[in-house]
């Protein structure tokens, strides 16, 4: 007799949400299996890659990394270029440099760079905040409100400041609201319902459920992302159906195995081949496990990357 392979069909799904305007804009989530289960169903969005710039520009950036962007001298040169590599899907703009306990530079500055970038690229754009609560909501209700109409994803708001950022980005602006809680799916339920109560579309939600890289407490991430993608497609919870983006950049760059130079610890090998093995190695173990977009760093990750998912979808 032969074998028949059971399909696991879900009557939920993941919600969809679209990000830029135009010809390049790109949607998120609408899917309604597990990660990568095109024997159960269509995936019709397949995840999305973005690559990471920062306000500061590449002079703190390791120098494997700063080749590749040769000759780009402002921000906007950096973006742009950045949009032009193979596998991108969308550009994420960090500004670093607005840390109150770094450069502390002020809002006023942060919003010409983010015009800069946006009439730079064709793609979409990401706005990653500096991770101090009170500055990120001051910083994304100038750039939501001068990006009008460019369908922006602001990451993140936080318990700390999602009234101020929901209300301004969500709101006032009507950009895409990013929800950043600390790897734990009762955190982030929790945090998206406060975010709609607030009025702002379930439609119009991200999640960013706390990031790591690989071998740094990276299961606990995997996990919560298996738990959320299960919990809103078996259990059909509507609070846990918004769409997962994972900014692993920063993470897989800044650990010991990315930085320690190869004159320290020989053994290891070349100092960028090991940033880009890391940043993939992360980057693949949170789109299996439930992540719809992830953000990275280097050309050579969104290429592989971005040719991985390909085969798969």
């Amino acid at each position: 007799m032969p074998f028949k392979k059971p399909v696991q069909k879900y009557s939920a799904s993941i919600n969809t949400v679209e990000l830029g305007t135009g010809d390049k804009k790109i949607a998120i989530g609408g899917e309604s299996v597990l990660p990568f289960y095109t024997f159960d169903g269509e995936i019709a969005n397949a995840p999305k890659v973005g690559i990471e710039i920062s306000d500061l520009g590449m002079a703190e950036e390791l120098p494997g990394l700063r080749a590749y962007y040769d000759g780009a001298e402002s921000v906007a040169d950096i973006a742009k270029k950045a949009a032009s590599m193979e596998g991108v899907d969308f550009v994420c703009l960090k500004f670093a440099g607005a840390d109150p306990n770094g450069e502390n530079k002020p809002v006023e500055d942060c919003v010409a760079v983010a015009k800069e970038v946006a009439e730079a690229i064709d793609l979409p754009l990401v706005i990653e905040g500096c991770k101090n609560a009170e500055k990120d909501a001051a910083l994304f209700e100038k750039v939501a409100d001068a990006l009008q109409g460019k369908n922006v994803l602001f990451l993140s708001a936080k318990e700390e400041n999602y009234k101020a950022v929901g209300a301004a980005v969500g709101l006032a602006y009507g950009q895409k609201v990013g929800g950043e809680s600390s790897v734990d799916i009762n955190l982030a339920k929790q945090l998206n319902v406060l975010v709609t109560q607030l009025g702002v579309s379930s439609q119009n939600i991200v999640m960013n459920l706390g990031t790591a890289a690989a071998g740094y407490g990276f299961e606990y991430v995997v996990s919560t992302m298996d738990r959320v993608k299960a919990a809103a497609l078996a259990q059909n919870d509507a609070m846990l159906q918004m769409p997962i983006i994972a900014p692993i950049a920063s993470d897989c760059w800044g650990v010991k195995e990315a930085v320690v130079s190869e004159e320290e610890v020989p053994e290891w090998g070349p100092v960028d081949e090991r940033g880009i093995c890391m940043e993939i190695t992360t980057a693949v173990s949170c789109l299996a496990s439930g992540a719809n977009a992830v953000i990275l760093k280097h050309p050579e990750s969104v290429k592989t990357v971005s040719r991985l998912i390909k085969e798969l979808i």
